[in-house]
């Protein structure tokens, strides 16, 4: 192309000089002579073929980074489980000294060590991947700089394609950066962006704590606003139906993963009393466990530290208006940066979606939003810096986020974010602000997601326009 390119730009340029430079005059032999003057200037292809060369160059380091990116998390979560079985280990060891043997204090000492060591290799390599993404961004705008240079001195028909190439990869070094960033340093507890722009790819953690396939109903996740110390803690709730009579928590993650409770809070009684609930949708906020009551058909919050509970009625609710994917979901407890909130469905609105928010001191739905969405036709919803979330499926791998509705402007909006589910049904689906996740309870397994957003100046805006 490059070639056919350099001959079409020096035939214009002769045929161009020789139309307003041609004279003819008879030689002494009678011959005719035609002489055409080329420009003084060609076009610099040397400069195109160096240019298309350091594109290769370049998409290949990105592609090279993406996948170092990917491989940093996966170790995150492997040296994180390999500081906690060690903590845990140091503990048992200064509750009874006398029980290890001096090889086996050794033996601590050299995994400390190794651990140590790994840290420092995933530092190293973290920072080699940002000074290299520093480095791409500096050659692209060189790159740039040069083909706008082109473009004005020469036909801009001749630089468009190669132009365009720039900005994809562009366009791959923004969501590098952002990938990077939001896995590394994710803003948290931060509010100024434009929404969910993408969900990651299923992590899934393993079968629920009753390793029991047919336990798939239920729910998992972190406290949406955890007490001091409770920062790490884990809890689950899973049952054969929608019934929910206990919730077991555990301090981290990997006592989780280990089965190793920290405590399981048993909201039935037969002497005593009888604070079940039903249906998959309640969330854990400043230790306290928001679900809807079984009798009489309410909210409730039962308070973990204090064993106590209380529940309300919420205005016109309906009992009628469940989920796509489990019965009984009637009262949907949600948790964000902005605070508690449910959602829910009345006779009135003839089963559309209502939204409310709870006064937290209070426990009373103090402000509430119509919504246009059927709840029976959504999968699930959750909530983001107060805007609503309403999921559907697409096929058996596949949901999407399909509506949103935010309370601040109180406009709703019709939207397409494709994510993958672990398998084709699930009862529970909530977000965290503490680690901006997305945990699902799919068919008796922990899932989770990382949640990216669309942040203004930062993966929409190109270095260079269309």
């Amino acid at each position: 192309m490059i070639v056919t390119l350099l001959y079409f730009v020096l035939f214009r340029s002769a045929v161009v000089e020789g139309a307003r430079s041609l004279w003819a005059e008879g030689s002494a032999s009678g011959e005719c002579i035609c002489e055409a003057f080329l420009p003084n200037s060609t076009f610099p292809i040397g400069e195109l073929i160096l240019l298309e060369s350091t594109a290769v160059e370049i998409n290949y380091k990105l592609e090279i980074e993406i996948s170092k990116v990917e491989t940093y998390e996966v170790k995150l979560n492997i040296y994180i489980a390999k500081i906690t079985n060690l903590t845990l280990l140091i503990k048992l060891m200064e509750g009874d000294p006398d029980s290890y043997s001096e090889l086996q204090l050794e033996e601590v000492k050299i995994k400390i060590k190794q651990v140590e060591a790994l840290i420092v290799e995933l530092q190293v390599s973290m920072q080699t991947t940002s000074a290299v993404l520093i480095t791409i961004r500096e050659q692209i705008s060189v790159i740039i700089s040069v083909l706008t240079q082109l473009e004005i001195t020469y036909d801009k028909n001749l630089v468009l394609v190669t132009r365009r190439e720039y900005i994809i990869l562009q366009q791959k070094l923004e969501a590098c950066e952002i990938r990077h960033n939001e896995i590394f340093n994710p803003n948290i507890g931060i509010c100024n962006h434009g929404g969910i722009r993408k969900i990651s790819k299923p992590i899934i953690s393993q079968l629920n704590a009753d390793l029991n396939g047919g336990f798939k109903f239920g729910g998992w996740g972190k406290d949406s606003k955890p007490l001091p110390g409770s920062e790490n803690m884990y809890w689950y709730s899973g049952f054969t139906d929608t019934l929910v009579s206990k919730v077991t928590q555990y301090t981290d993650y990997y006592k989780l993963i280990m089965r190793q409770a920290f405590k399981t809070h048993e909201l039935y009684d037969y002497y005593k009393y009888d604070w079940r609930g039903t249906g998959n949708n309640y969330v854990v906020r400043e230790n306290t466990l928001y679900y809807q009551y079984r009798s009489p058909f309410s909210m409730a919050k039962f308070n973990m530290t204090s064993v106590t509970v209380q529940n309300k009625a919420i205005p016109k609710a309906s009992s009628r208006f469940s989920y796509h994917y489990s019965a009984n979901q009637n009262l949907d407890f949600a948790a964000d940066e902005s605070g508690l909130w449910v959602a829910y469905a009345t006779e009135e609105s003839k089963g559309k979606l209502v939204l409310g928010k709870i006064n937290e001191e209070s426990f009373e739905v103090e402000e509430v939003w119509q919504t246009s969405i059927f709840k029976p036709s959504v999968g699930n919803t959750f909530m983001v810096c107060g805007v609503l979330y309403a999921t559907r499926s697409v096929d058996s791998k596949t949901e999407e986020i399909f509506y949103t509705f935010d309370t601040r402007t109180e406009q709703e909006s019709y939207v397409s974010v494709p994510f993958e589910k672990f398998q084709d049904s699930y009862v529970y689906l909530d977000y965290n602000p503490t680690d901006q996740k997305l945990y699902m309870y799919n068919n008796g397994y922990y899932v989770a997601y990382h949640v990216w957003f669309n942040y203004e100046g930062s993966g929409d805006k190109l270095l260079i326009g269309d």
